[in-house]
């Protein structure tokens, strides 16, 4: 996989972007005065970042795997250490299914109704490859998703939830805790002896 060097990331128009930022040269990135990008992530081949007017927020240690897209008018933000497995959806923004209106992005905005609504995943969440977010969800601290569930509303922290739509499988361990306190010191001595 071939990534986006310093010269070619500082072309981009981020908003910000941090240490040991990787970036396929395949993935594509709309709106990046929009997206802030924090240390240590890695954007896979095939991505999709498409920020609106609320933003895109990513935090540090993040992986979003291939295929995976990221859209709409809303704020959507990932906390540290996430992990998006491939072809995840995650939408800030939908059209109004209801018939009363257009659907589309290239029709005009007097025809449509589309709803837009932040989408927020904490920290330590990992999300199942093939899942769909849809807007207003919001992932609790630690949250695990298993692959191809559907996500629309609230997940509370440490836990395991999974299926169409998500439901409550089991807790989850919160042991990533302590090996986050130990991979920031690993971290740090890394950064500081290289």
């Amino acid at each position: 996989m071939a990534y986006l060097n310093h010269a070619k990331l500082d072309a981009l128009g981020l908003k910000s972007y941090g240490n040991d930022v990787k970036i396929s040269e395949w993935a594509r990135i709309y709106n990046p005065n929009q997206i802030s990008i924090g240390n240590n992530v890695r954007i896979d081949d095939f991505c999709i970042l498409s920020a609106g007017d609320g933003g895109l927020e990513l935090g540090s240690h993040i992986h979003i795997a291939a295929y995976t897209s990221i859209i709409g008018k809303s704020l959507v933000k990932l906390g540290n250490y996430c992990n998006i497995s491939s072809r995840v959806s995650i939408y800030s923004s939908s059209d109004d299914y209801s018939g009363e209106y257009l659907t589309s992005p290239v029709v005009s905005d007097l025809f449509t109704n589309v709803t837009h609504s932040p989408v927020m995943i904490g920290s330590h969440c990992i999300i199942g490859a093939g899942t769909v977010i849809l807007p207003g969800s919001n992932l609790g601290l630690g949250v695990a998703v298993g692959a191809m569930s559907l996500i629309n509303g609230e997940l509370l922290a440490l836990n395991i939830y999974a299926g169409i739509p998500a439901k409550l499988i089991k807790p989850r361990s919160k042991n990533f805790l302590n090996h986050e306190l130990e991979h920031k010191d690993f971290y740090e001595y890394k950064k500081n002896n290289n």
